[in-house]
Parts: structure tokens; C-alpha cells; sequence
């Protein structure tokens, strides 16, 4: 069974900042890799269909399936890096509050993808507020 990951985004508030990022960060064809400071201890499972659930200002907006889990360096040194999908798949906009570096997030607590012909392209503020009133 798959085990997630949830990660606040750090300067970035939409979606599109998080790609837009990207987009200057990185070459093209070059893998999108997330740096942290701690590896985790059950990446057999994570990388058994898990993903990265992305949070933006309080609020869970996208994910992106993580395709590789490695530790880089030694001691102190040590670091974990992440390779994750280019695809980036928005999901049920749900609240969270606010914690350090990342979180496992067990599969029943993983917000639902939104269907984007059902959905359209609705811009993340109005999801936001959609969901703070329970329209959503």
C-alpha cells in the first residue's frame, strides 16, 4: 500500500509559482528533484505508487508521484533527494496547518484528485475560499 508525503511549499503561492520555479530552476529534460534534510526511514512504501502532497499557505493544492528516494553524502552531511513526476496533479483543496521540514501522510487522509473536466481550471484562491465555506 502506498505511503505519502506532505511538504509546506516555501515561496511559491500558487501552483503556477511552483511551476514557474521550476521552469527557471531547471533545464529542460533535467529531473525534478526536491532536497531535504531527513531521509525517510519507510521509502519502500512511499515509493510503491506514493506521492507528494504540496502545501500552499494552509491548504493542500497539488501532488506529484515520487519516482525515487536517495541519500546523498555521509554525518552531517547527509542529505535526501527526491525525484518526483513532472506531472503535477491538483487535488481537493483541504486545509492544514502549518509544521516543519515533512510529514508521512497515510493514503485514507490524501486529498482526492479533482477531475479537471469537471473542474475546469479553477484558480487556487477561489478554491480556497470555496472549501474555508464548505462549498467545496
Amino acid at each position: 500500500m502506498a505511503l505519502h508525503m506532505i511538504k509546506l511549499v516555501v515561496g511559491a503561492e500558487t501552483i503556477e509559482d511552483l511551476l514557474d520555479w521550476r521552469k527557471t530552476h531547471y533545464a529542460p529534460g533535467q529531473p525534478w528533484v526536491l532536497r531535504t534534510r531527513m531521509t525517510p526511514k519507510r521509502q519502500a512504501e512511499m515509493l510503491d505508487g506514493g506521492s507528494i502532497y504540496r502545501v500552499f499557505k494552509g491548504v493542500i493544492l497539488c501532488r506529484q508521484r515520487l519516482l525515487a528516494i536517495d541519500s546523498v553524502g555521509e554525518g552531517p552531511n547527509a542529505r535526501c533527494e527526491i525525484t518526483l513526476d513532472e506531472d503535477v496533479v491538483r487535488v481537493a483543496p483541504t486545509p492544514r496547518r502549518a509544521f516543519q521540514g515533512w510529514r508521512y501522510l497515510e493514503p485514507k487522509d490524501a486529498p482526492a484528485d479533482l477531475d479537471a473536466e469537471a473542474f475546469g481550471d479553477v484558480p487556487d484562491e477561489l478554491a480556497r475560499q470555496l472549501r474555508e465555506v464548505g462549498a467545496w
